[in-house]
């Protein structure tokens, strides 16, 4: 099994889990924060806006089962790309529609993806941006609506692709 990652940020990172884990191949998601400027971020920390961090999802996934394209397309039919300070109740700029890519082959199939949506006459106004450290989020927040059976209230898949 050939694992590979990828990390995105859309919105509340809770149900950005919920719909990334239930995808085909993905075999890990951990939540967390990332794109800031300071070390192990707290949850009070991100949410007050001091740290520049967005809550984001690790996703780790089966090569052999799924590709970086087809999360990407996941990733943008959870959330809308044209909202650029946060997603549906949630606004701040920790809940910002960002996409860091690991490599230059994450950025080129990103772009790729966004283009289609553009055509398809989408606003996409996603930031592409250089992995740096990914710091996982409190246990607390780690598969938050398995722990609590609810449901995501700003992540229902829409069908772009």
């Amino acid at each position: 099994m050939k694992t590979e990652k990828a990390i995105f940020a859309c919105g509340c990172f809770w149900g950005v889990q919920h719909q990334m884990e239930r995808a085909a191949g993905v075999i890990r998601t951990t939540v967390g924060y990332t794109g800031g400027h300071k070390e192990n971020p707290t949850y009070p920390e991100v949410k007050a806006h001091t740290t520049g961090h967005a809550e984001a999802v690790l996703v780790e996934y089966d090569a052999a089962q799924t590709t970086y394209t087809d999360l990407c397309k996941l990733f943008f039919e959870i959330h809308d790309p044209a909202q650029t300070d946060g997603q549906g109740p949630d606004i701040g700029p920790q809940y910002r529609s960002e996409i860091f890519y690991l490599d230059e082959e994450q950025k080129r199939q990103a772009e790729k993806v966004i283009q289609i949506l553009k055509d398809k006459g989408y606003e996409v106004h996603t930031r592409l941006t250089p992995a740096t450290t990914f710091w996982p989020a409190e246990e607390y927040h780690q598969h938050y609506y398995d722990k609590t059976g609810g449901e995501p209230y700003c992540h229902i898949r829409v069908k772009k692709f």
